[in-house]
């Protein structure tokens, strides 16, 4: 999705230029554009009148803010210590074999972005791997080769409509 002040501005007014809607511009912004715009958080700012660097220092705070572009689909693989323990390094060696992808890099097309999590909370289902909110447990490297190719297949589908 092309960026568009336009559209910043919309979000803005949706929640109110006001210091206290910051989270939520910038939580709306994220999920539109998959990322966080140099210009949309300037324009953010702008319109709730407070310093920049107050707004940078939340964007880099929370892990749910990207300041450089994402893909659509995310792929979460959880590096706790069960996880790694059961198998973590030998999922994200699949999954770069599979994808092209090491941590934090996106595809070339911006279909998927390949990220590490410090922990999920499923520990006793362990390794695990969480797409679009879908937790997959007891994760095998052929078990997250299937859910990288199902991911590509979604994504040409959809690329084909």
């Amino acid at each position: 999705m092309e960026f568009n002040l336009q559209d910043v501005d919309a979000i803005i007014d949706q929640w109110g230029p006001k210091p206290a809607s910051l989270l939520q511009i910038m939580l709306d912004i994220n999920h539109r554009y998959h990322y966080l715009p140099k210009e949309s958080l300037s324009r953010v700012a702008e319109r709730l009148v407070m310093p920049i660097n107050h707004v940078y220092s939340v964007a880099t705070f929370f892990k749910v803010f990207s300041l450089k572009p994402r893909g659509r689909t995310i792929m979460h693989v959880c590096t706790g210590t069960a996880c790694h323990v059961k198998g973590t390094p030998r999922l994200l060696d699949r999954l770069e074999q599979d994808l092209h992808l090491k941590p934090g890099e996106t595809t070339a097309d911006m279909a998927i972005t390949l990220e590490t999590v410090n922990c999920v909370g499923a520990c006793a289902s362990a390794p695990v791997v969480v797409v679009e909110g879908v937790t997959h447990a007891e994760v095998t490297p052929n078990k997250v080769s299937k859910i990288a190719k199902g991911l590509r297949q979604r994504e040409s589908v959809a690329s084909d409509q």
